[in-house]
């Protein structure tokens, strides 16, 4: 009788925990739709392409974002789908571009500045609405968080404000209604990386001034250039 007790006490002591596992198994639900709905920061520098002759940048330029993304699946693994979201950001351009008005206030200057002008700040900045639009692909499943992606698509802005600083000795400029400013951008965007952090690109498709923008009758133009990075948070 005394050795049965020594064969039934292992078996006891093991059933709790056989029980145990039973019961988190059948709790345990796997979430086979799951979405990549995802909030996101960035940070990139900024860069201006298609310049007039004269026009350079200096200092740093960088740019700031955020916002949401909703995803939509489109295939049976999920691991492919459309993204559509909504954002805001804040882009900052260090450059040799003056922003002025006439006296009367009917007409906007854009002029290069001269070698002799010492100017301590020229910069312009806009605050934009974003709604970027994507084709997603991703290493991810229901249970794993940490996967390569390959996001591109497109992203329109609409630029809600928008400021030209210029400080000089003695002399201080803030331009805010610029008429030939495209307030309505769009461009380019591709992103890849692994887990939060991401690689960015966004190459905008549109002049940031219309024709009415010039220097010495060529068009100032301007288009965006952003590369930096993304980070995705669930």
């Amino acid at each position: 009788m005394k050795y049965t007790v020594f064969y039934i006490l292992p078996f006891l002591l093991c059933c709790p925990s056989v029980f145990s596992q039973d019961e988190i198994v059948e709790y345990t639900v796997i979430d086979s739709l799951y979405r990549e709905d995802q909030v996101y920061v960035g940070v990139t520098f900024n860069l201006i392409s298609n310049r007039p002759d004269g026009i350079s940048q200096n200092g740093l330029s960088g740019s700031m974002q955020l916002g949401f993304i909703r995803d939509m699946p489109f295939n049976k693994q999920r691991n492919k789908a459309i993204g559509v979201g909504l954002g805001v950001s804040l882009n900052t351009f260090n450059q040799d571009l003056f922003i002025g008005e006439e006296e009367d206030g009917s007409t906007t200057i854009f002029s290069t500045i001269p070698e002799d002008v010492n100017a301590d700040k020229n910069r312009f900045t806009f605050y934009s609405l974003d709604m970027p639009i994507q084709y997603r692909w991703r290493t991810s499943t229901p249970t794993k968080y940490a996967f390569w992606r390959i996001h591109t698509g497109i992203e329109f802005s609409y630029i809600f404000r928008f400021k030209s600083t210029f400080i000089g000795e003695n002399n201080q400029v803030n331009q805010t209604d610029v008429p030939e400013l495209n307030k309505l951008q769009y461009g380019l965007t591709f992103a890849f990386g692994y887990g939060a952090f991401n690689f960015q690109a966004y190459y905008g498709l549109n002049t940031l001034f219309s024709g009415d923008a010039t220097i010495n009758g060529e068009d100032v133009s301007l288009q965006v250039i952003r590369l930096g990075l993304q980070f995705y948070f669930l």
